[in-house]
């Protein structure tokens, strides 16, 4: 065979080293948790199949390429290719070890999926067969719920005693601010205004706190 057979198999071989990598990608999903199933699918042997069959196939071309480059007379380009096929080669060998890892993968998600509904069924089974243990497990679950509100509205109300300290040391500072403001207020022009806008803002802060407050309350009533 001459240097355009050697050509046309490597295209080959590339072409289908991309198809593998393709396959791959697809075969991969069904190891993932929206992907597996308790048996193998028709598409998941299919895509399987077609992967062995794409790595016999470059298997063939290697030895094609192999016996090509051993009945070559000439060495001018043999150290190039022979590089080529060791290249051809090495891919061959990786991606067979992508098939065992990602099939391993698939086995093994499966192997959970079914572990888990096999759980499940048990527990399942039990309850049907012993209404008092799933009644008592409804009462537990309630319980637990309930614990939850509870420590919400600890939560809620833990947060409204630290917002409402903050809100009377904002009121301290701003009593010292106004007393100050007020003793110089007889000898500066202009205060007066002044003092009106501190007035309203403290206003506004206290309607602000009696809201949140409020609020609070109407959080922890409706979760007790």
């Amino acid at each position: 065979m001459s240097s355009t057979g050697w050509a046309q198999l490597r295209q080959q071989a590339r072409s289908l080293e991309s198809q593998t990598e393709s396959l791959f990608h697809t075969y991969s999903q069904f190891s993932s948790p929206s992907g597996v199933s308790p048996k193998a699918s028709e598409d998941e042997r299919k895509q399987e199949t077609q992967i062995e069959d794409l790595l016999e196939r470059r298997e063939t071309l290697i030895g094609q390429l192999s016996r090509l480059l051993d009945s070559e007379a000439t060495l001018t380009s043999s150290a190039l290719k022979q590089n080529n096929l060791s290249r051809h080669r090495e891919i061959l060998t990786d991606h067979k070890k992508e098939l065992s890892r990602i099939r391993g993968s698939i086995t093994e998600a499966r192997n959970r999926v079914n572990l888990l509904s096999n759980v499940r069924s048990d527990i399942n089974a039990y309850r049907s067969s012993n209404p008092g243990a799933a009644e008592a497990d409804y009462m537990l679950d309630e319980r637990r719920r309930i614990d939850n509100s509870h420590n919400v509205a600890d939560g809620v109300l833990s947060q409204a005693y630290a917002i409402n300290e903050n809100f009377g040391l904002q009121r301290e500072t701003l009593a010292n601010i106004n007393r100050r403001i007020v003793g110089a207020a007889s000898t500066m022009p202009g205060i007066n205004s002044l003092m009106t806008r501190i007035g309203a803002k403290k206003r506004r802060d206290g309607i602000i706190l009696g809201s949140f407050i409020a609020f609070c309350f109407l959080v922890v009533f409706f979760f007790s």
